[in-house]
């Protein structure tokens, strides 16, 4: 398998690796938003989230808050995003599901924002009514 997480797992290439448990493992960004930019990534390799298995995706967002916590003691950010993607459409650069852990400074000029729209009330129940179906 030629997946990059998958190498940094199992030590094929370097990594600055923070947290690691059973299920997952927090390495920094070398691309960072920001500074303190981590990245929790499943062990087993999963493209995205519709194939992770849902206890390796609980065991992310338990890392994710102990990494977002010494994220806030140690670099005190003004915030904090959670971001996660799927699918080239939604930019995800490496089909191997991850969770970005990005510290967020007031004024910091990196964005995530987009202006809201009002959309159309009759579509949106149609969709709600629709996917509700598809829950039960």
């Amino acid at each position: 398998m030629d997946c990059i997480f998958c190498k940094i797992r199992d030590g094929q290439i370097p990594a600055m690796k923070i947290h690691e448990d059973q299920r997952t493992l927090t390495i920094m960004d070398i691309n960072p938003l920001n500074s303190g930019h981590c990245l929790v990534v499943t062990k087993a390799h999963a493209p995205s989230l519709f194939e992770a298995d849902a206890e390796d995706l609980q065991a992310v967002i338990v890392a994710a808050r102990k990494v977002a916590l010494a994220i806030q003691q140690g670099l005190k950010p003004d915030g904090l995003n959670l971001l996660q993607a799927n699918g080239a459409a939604a930019f995800q650069s490496v089909p191997h599901f991850h969770l970005h852990v990005i510290p967020r400074w007031t004024g910091d000029g990196k964005g995530f924002d987009w202006p809201l729209t009002p959309g159309n009330r009759d579509h949106i129940m149609k969709i709600g009514e629709r996917l509700r179906g598809l829950l039960k």
